[in-house]
């Protein structure tokens, strides 16, 4: 800090000395002013060099982007994994119970998931999707029932579990938000490797070859350089996704990953989500999209008050079957 009447006191020390008050003043006056406008300066140098919204970097052109994909390793093409007489499902809800306060939220839920099965989950609002997936990966405390991952115990009510396996359990399960959650100082392409990194999963070459085929993947590699204030809401989420997918999950976790988005950008998210069910991934989708949950999903499981009210494949409730309990799930998804 500068202070001002700091200088004044020497300068009146030294016009007292040599009786040239006028003369000091000035010189005090002209040593401040210097003082100020240099720091002045120096901070503002700081503040544009530290401030992202004047960092814009450009969209790759198509020869930048085929010269990136010519160095990446050529991704490995899956097939939808298909459940197995005697192999484990994915994954086992059975009895799940949680509570906030006196307020009953999951009432005793049983779900199990195949391997490579797509599951989307609707219902109304505070009926507890988003809190049922939340559990699965842990994000919430369940109050009673278990949860087993690929055959193994995972997570259990009301009792002590093994940390170390519940973590080994959470890398296994990724999961993509409502809210985007990037970190507007860092640019896509460090979104993505951050994961990774993190963890010493990967040198820092292998995770940015890694993040660069990801993005390509969800279709924004011309974008990798760029921040996220740069991006559409539909682009972010896309990032997202790629940033969830950099751990490489066995399961994925979508909650309402459109939900945040406009309407004309909602379709180019579900379309990454539709090429991850094409090439197996075991997904739970919480969507209010019903058209894409019909289209996507091998079963499609309605909650309602906390409990699941129905369990069927798409092909059914489409069907003609006059059956009571096909009432409510066509009434709530308007299929005629």
């Amino acid at each position: 800090v500068i202070s001002l009447p700091e200088l004044l006191l020497t300068g009146q020390r030294l016009y007292a000395q040599n009786f040239l008050v006028m003369e000091t003043l000035l010189a005090v006056a002209i040593y401040y002013v210097m003082v100020v406008t240099v720091f002045s300066w120096l901070f503002r140098a700081l503040e544009n060099l530290l401030d992202i919204q004047r960092k814009r970097p450009q969209t790759l052109n198509e020869r930048e982007c085929e010269t990136l994909r010519l160095n990446l390793k050529p991704p490995v093409q899956t097939q939808k994994a298909q459940a197995a007489s005697g192999n484990p499902p994915a994954l086992d809800l059975h009895a799940i119970e949680k509570s906030w306060g006196q307020h009953h939220v999951l009432k005793g839920i049983d779900l199990k998931v195949e391997n490579g099965e797509v599951i989307s989950i609707i219902g109304p609002s505070g009926s507890g999707k988003t809190t049922l997936i939340r559990t699965i990966n842990a994000l919430e405390s369940i109050d009673g029932g278990e949860i087993i991952l690929y055959g193994e115990d995972y997570l259990k009510g009301a009792s002590i579990v093994d940390k170390q396996q519940m973590r080994a359990g959470v890398r296994r399960i990724g999961m993509v938000f409502q809210g985007f959650n990037l970190f507007p100082h860092r640019t896509v392409l460090d979104n993505v490797m951050l994961a990774p990194l993190y963890h010493k999963l990967l040198d820092r070459a292998a995770a940015r070859e890694q993040a660069l085929w990801l993005l390509d993947r969800v279709g924004l590699l011309a974008h990798a350089e760029k921040y996220p204030y740069q991006l559409s809401g539909g682009q972010q989420q896309r990032v997202a996704i790629a940033r969830a997918l950099a751990l490489k999950p066995d399961i994925m976790l979508f909650d309402e990953p459109t939900s945040a988005l406009d309407p004309e950008l909602v379709g180019e998210v579900l379309k990454v989500i539709q090429s991850l069910a094409r090439e197996g991934m075991t997904m739970i989708i919480v969507t209010h999209e019903m058209d894409f949950a019909l289209s996507i999903s091998d079963r499609v499981v309605m909650m309602e008050n906390g409990v699941v009210q129905s369990d069927m494949p798409p092909q059914r409730i489409r069907s003609d079957a006059a059956d009571p309990s096909l009432t409510r799930i066509r009434e709530f998804m308007g299929v005629q």
